[in-house]
């Protein structure tokens, strides 16, 4: 707070007057040096707009308390600009003529010693009266000053009350330091004031920015604030949210609370909420909002839709598609027409069957096929079901709900049909699918839902399906081992991919697009294969097709080695293997037989003692209880043998 400065102390004064003689002001100047009007002075006051603002009541008030008296009130900047006046008519009048108007600089160096110049000049609040103001035009005046700073204690301004010199008072000037410490304290009252709005504006702002709907509770239930998305999330107005309960819109409230207040956050799970028209389900995280000793005092609640959380999931997790058509590498004629074929397919709904040897890419044309048509921002997810244990690939598929079985996670868990609801899921090895799956698969195509294991709630799904398999369905359909009406619902677009040996015209440019790929990813400089080799690969089978191919070159580009023989000696170790198995398994009926004959002639030697047998062949007993019933040798022949062959089950 600012304090009076008493009389006695006229030390400014003489400060004041020294530094006016110093500046040459003239004793006789009448008006201020400095005067600005028209656009000068109007973009001077507007730029000064709060100041005025704020400072007017103050101005005011402080008029009120000596209207009558003829004073004037004045207010200036921190240049001394004069910004406003009011006061009684006669004194406003004279001061007029004196040009002590808007837009009038009254500062030290414009118009001598004055309250409000010298105020600024020794930023203390001061009084001047009579012969102390330097120029004689103003010694019929007595004047009382304060500075106005900001809340960084920085001059903003001067607060001046100005009276004829016979009516100097003290107290004159107190009232003007208290006027001005309350503009002051207003200041700060409203610098606050803007900080929280601004606060709040860059909070809400914020808040209603983020893709998620967002409600905060206190621990009692009763909703304190929400953003716009959870309202067109749930299809509630604001004051209709806030009427309610937050258990009245999710069941799982007290879970949820009961997880915060173990100190925990409940993140990523999925809830029902009971949105204005129906039952929704939505992803929940919640974390605590904590007071000034770490307690939880109200929960922030965050929700989003399943499909943007799983769609973010996918993209973080990799579940895309990468391949696309141009990179199918192939001219041979009956090929191009297949590529041709699948794009016109591609946009189509109807499942896709893909049938082909090993190593076609059966994979790659699934992919090239979601990246052609109209899903190819949405998920991507491959399935191998001969990978699968039987008794996981429900719960992988279909996914399960909390509780289902020990073990369950919290929440439960959405399958890959839900997580490609808009996308497509390709199902690799299908043939190998179990029946029981094949049943619920058909269901699925059938009526596009989907149940979790543990739930009866059906969630539809738009998904796109793309089989694939390397058996002949029609003979697994015949078997027993595939269900005939789940083939012809996958049936619906079959695409047959060739074996490399129906397609032997691609094999140069599939050499060429490897060797290039292949060099480049591993950093190694690109092998010529000389013409004789190059026959000897197109008149290779390749029984392991395109992926075979690669991977022969791949050998060659890291060992940078022709090998000449390499496909010769492949035929040839399957030839050696199948001969020596051959041998093998002759060689080992072979050693059977002598075997079974060596431990009968031990067991006739030793009379059927099997404890003296087993010690002189050097093994077990048990082992040799295993050799006699694997040879079937017939103790009832060997003396003693027959009572131990009683005795254990043989």
């Amino acid at each position: 707070m600012q304090k009076t400065i008493p009389k006695l102390q006229k030390e400014y004064i003489k400060r004041s007057h020294e530094r006016c003689k110093r500046m040459g002001i003239d004793l006789n100047k009448v008006y201020s040096s400095k005067i600005i009007t028209g656009d000068e002075l109007q973009k001077r006051l507007e730029k000064k707009r709060e100041l005025i603002v704020t400072a007017t009541p103050f101005m005011n008030q402080l008029y009120n308390f000596v209207r009558g008296s003829n004073f004037l009130a004045i207010l200036t900047d921190e240049e001394g600009c004069i910004l406003d006046v009011i006061g009684d008519n006669e004194i406003l009048s004279e001061a007029f003529k004196l040009k002590v108007v808007p837009g009038a600089y009254m500062d030290e160096p414009n118009i001598g010693t004055n309250a409000m110049g010298t105020a600024l000049a020794e930023g203390i609040p001061v009084q001047v009266s009579g012969e102390e103001h330097f120029v004689k035009a103003h010694h019929r005046w007595t004047c009382s000053a304060a500075p106005i700073r900001n809340p960084k204690g920085e001059i903003i301004g001067v607060l001046d009350l100005t009276g004829y010199s016979e009516f100097v008072h003290p107290h004159t000037l107190g009232m003007v330091v208290a006027a001005a410490n309350a503009i002051e304290n207003m200041l700060k009252i409203k610098e606050y004031n803007d900080k929280l709005v601004i606060a709040k504006n860059h909070i809400e702002t914020i808040i209603n920015s983020i893709p998620a709907g967002i409600l905060t509770s206190d621990l009692s239930g009763n909703i304190k604030t929400v953003n716009k998305y959870v309202t067109d999330m749930f299809g509630y107005k604001e004051e209709e949210l806030k009427r309610k309960k937050i258990w009245d819109l999710f069941e799982d409230w007290e879970a949820v609370k009961d997880t915060i207040l173990s100190r925990n956050n409940f993140l990523d799970e999925d809830v029902y909420v009971n949105a204005k028209k129906n039952k929704l389900q939505f992803n929940l995280s919640a974390y605590p909002i904590l007071d000034s000793g770490k307690r939880p005092k109200e929960i922030i609640c965050i929700f989003k839709e399943i499909k943007k959380v799983r769609k973010l999931a996918n993209k973080i997790m990799g579940m895309k598609a990468i391949y696309t058509f141009d990179k199918i590498i192939g001219k041979n004629e009956s090929f191009v027409k297949i590529i041709e074929y699948a794009k016109k397919i591609a946009d189509s709904k109807s499942s896709v069957l893909i049938l082909g040897e090993s190593g076609t890419g059966k994979e790659l044309f699934a992919q090239a096929i979601h990246n052609y048509s109209n899903r190819r921002d949405e998920p991507f997810i491959a399935i191998n079901c001969g990978a699968i244990p039987g008794d996981l690939i429900e719960s992988e598929l279909f996914g399960y709900e909390e509780g289902a079985f020990t073990g369950a996670k919290r929440g439960g868990k959405p399958g890959k049909f839900e997580i490609a609801d808009g996308g497509t899921i390709f199902l690799d090895e299908i043939g190998e699918m179990p029946l029981d799956m094949q049943i619920k698969l058909l269901r699925v195509i059938e009526e596009g839902t989907v149940s979790r294991i543990g739930g009866s709630k059906q969630i539809p799904v738009d998904v796109r399906i793309i089989a694939a398999t390397n058996k002949d369905l029609k003979q697994e359909v015949e078997k027993g081992n595939f269900r005939k009406d789940l083939y012809y619902r996958l049936n619906v677009l079959p695409i047959y991919l060739p074996p490399l040996r129906e397609r032997k015209d691609d094999i140069p440019i599939l050499i060429e697009y490897f060797m290039k790929t292949i060099s480049k990813k591993l950093n190694k400089r690109i092998v010529d294969i000389p013409p004789e080799y190059l026959d000897y690969l197109m008149n290779y089978d390749w029984p392991g097709n395109v992926r075979e191919l690669g991977n022969v070159i791949e050998m060659i580009v890291n060992t940078e080695h022709i090998p000449f023989n390499f496909l010769e000696d492949r035929r040839c170790n399957l030839k050696a293997k199948s001969i020596e198995l051959r041998d093998t398994n002759l060689k080992n009926l072979k050693l059977e037989h002598i075997e079974k004959e060596h431990i009968a002639k031990v067991l006739r030697k030793f009379k059927g003692n099997i404890s003296l047998s087993a010690r002189a062949l050097g093994i077990g007993r048990n082992t040799l209880y295993s050799k006699i019933r694997k040879y079937k040798i017939n103790c009832s022949e060997i003396e003693q043998c027959s009572g131990i062959e009683q005795q254990k089950g043989f």
